[in-house]
């Protein structure tokens, strides 16, 4: 019956024991499942981390517009003096009608009107312009004694008279501005008002003895 009781207190001193002991490694393994959690995740970052990384992309690189328009005035001015490059010389006889050529801002009839303007860069050469149009014209020479310019590639010819001029497209047979007047020509034709020209189907006076 001793034996028993002390079996009986033996057993009890062992499961007082015990149950702490349970206890605390219960509680010990969800730190250890926690610290290894932990620990996965850096892990797991730095694998990802030693991925190649992509390369970067490189942004379309856009054009600066005044880059593009100085690009444009100088290709401009390149084709320009090509052109003039290009431009023969003129002879004697055409310098000689170029110099009596008027020139400036003329008033037309039906509210149009021309300019004429010598190229100082090139004798002889005249930009003749009508609203946004413009012509490079040359002197040609004539057998009735009127100034003629030309732009042959465009088909454009001004024709300048006594007292007034004209602006004509000979290939489409049109006259584009009549009756334009230079200051020159305006004083002329002022003078002619009061003394006007002998009609050439006059007869000539005859010499008197």
């Amino acid at each position: 019956m001793k034996h028993s009781f002390h079996l009986k207190h033996l057993g009890a001193v062992f499961l007082g024991l015990a149950l702490p002991a349970l206890a605390l490694a219960q509680n010990a393994a969800p730190a250890k499942s926690t610290s290894a959690k932990t620990d996965a995740k850096p892990a797991a970052k730095t694998a990802t981390t030693s991925k190649a990384a992509p390369a970067p992309k490189t942004a379309a690189k856009k054009a600066d517009p005044a880059s593009s328009r100085t690009q444009l005035k100088s290709a401009a001015v390149n084709v320009a003096a090509g052109i003039r490059a290009a431009e023969a010389a003129l002879t004697p006889e055409e310098l000689a009608i170029a110099e009596r050529v008027y020139t400036g801002h003329m008033p037309c009839e039906l509210g149009n009107s021309v300019s004429v303007t010598r190229d100082a860069g090139r004798p002889g050469y005249f930009d003749v312009q009508m609203r946004s149009v413009k012509y490079r014209m040359i002197p040609v020479a004539t057998t009735t004694g009127a100034i003629r310019l030309e732009d042959q590639a465009a088909g454009a010819v001004w024709l300048q008279i006594l007292n007034k001029s004209m602006l004509m497209n000979h290939k489409q047979g049109q006259r584009l501005a009549d009756e334009c007047v230079s200051a020159e020509q305006r004083v002329i034709a002022e003078g002619l008002k009061t003394n006007p020209a002998p009609n050439v189907l006059d007869p000539l006076p005859t010499a008197s003895k």
